[in-house]
């Protein structure tokens, strides 16, 4: 009886932050499967994807590229994204949570402003995973296939550039993830409750599929041009360091300074994120109910 006492917390704090500890790991193991399917799902259409980012191309030449590169290569540079995804969405969910809980318990500001702040903290934070994203690029641009046959040696070859390498396209990263973590998060709730009312397992799938993927899809088309400019900038090994703006001046002006140019390849990552979305939050919140 003594003992039993003695180790359960009596404090109302000890058990408050036990429940947070056990809720925030939930959400990052949630998050951490749902990326893993969805990067087994869609990366061949996030190479097609890839190759209109950085040339431009129209979607038959960038699928006939893939189809020259042959099947043994279409899979070829996934190993990145799913290190970087994995890590990533189970970062964006968990880290939310936690500094959701932080910034509500220290502070006294609304609720929107402080789960807005813990977006954008937690998207900040997943930019130290800029390396993989970096070596992802790498490995999917055609130009570099002959001078890397794996993602080790991408990460190793860049090393002789020094750390500072494996961060180029960082700007881009940032203004891209802070501001759409706060979207995310912030028109999930909203947007579900516009949708017709679930009454089952399946109609609560179906509408988390249909919520994360509409707000993936319209993210998605938002963020484009800066993208855009981040696959350019992480597309060169060494050299100059320009800056964001720099690059996208570069990049309007070979486009003929017509916006519709800058958007190529806009409509398949439109179709993308609407199937990547979908995936990530249906399955986020369907193992979010299972544990």
């Amino acid at each position: 009886m003594m003992d039993s006492e003695g180790s359960a917390p009596t404090n109302p704090k000890e058990y408050l932050s036990n429940d947070i500890t056990a809720t925030s790991g939930k959400h990052y193991l949630c998050g951490y499967c749902a990326a893993f399917t969805n990067i087994a799902v869609t990366f061949p259409i996030q190479k097609v994807l890839f190759r209109q980012q950085l040339y431009g191309l129209k979607t038959k030449d960038a699928v006939h590229q893939l189809q020259k590169d042959g099947i043994r290569n279409l899979y070829r540079g996934i190993l990145p994204p799913l290190m970087q995804k994995t890590t990533t969405l189970a970062l964006m969910f968990g880290l939310y949570e936690d500094f959701s809980s932080l910034l509500h318990s220290h502070t006294s500001a609304p609720e929107l402003l402080t789960r807005s702040m813990a977006a954008v903290l937690a998207g900040t934070t997943e930019a130290v995973l800029t390396p993989f994203e970096r070596v992802q690029t790498l490995l999917q641009d055609y130009k570099h296939h002959d001078k890397f046959t794996n993602t080790y040696q991408a990460f190793k070859v860049l090393k002789v550039y020094g750390i500072r390498e494996y961060y180029r396209g960082l700007v881009p990263i940032l203004l891209r993830n802070g501001p759409s973590n706060a979207l995310f998060f912030g028109l999930r709730g909203p947007i579900k409750q516009c949708l017709p009312e679930a009454t089952s397992y399946s109609t609560h799938l179906v509408n988390d599929f249909i919520c994360g993927g509409l707000l993936g899809a319209m993210l998605g088309f938002l963020f484009f041009p800066v993208n855009v400019v981040k696959t350019r900038m992480q597309a060169q090994i060494g050299g100059e360091f320009q800056s964001f703006s720099k690059v996208f001046v570069k990049i309007w002006l070979e486009r003929d300074r017509k916006l519709i140019h800058l958007f190529r390849g806009a409509h398949l990552n439109y179709h993308r994120s609407v199937l990547s979305w979908g995936i990530i939050n249906a399955t986020y919140e369907f193992l979010l109910k299972l544990l």
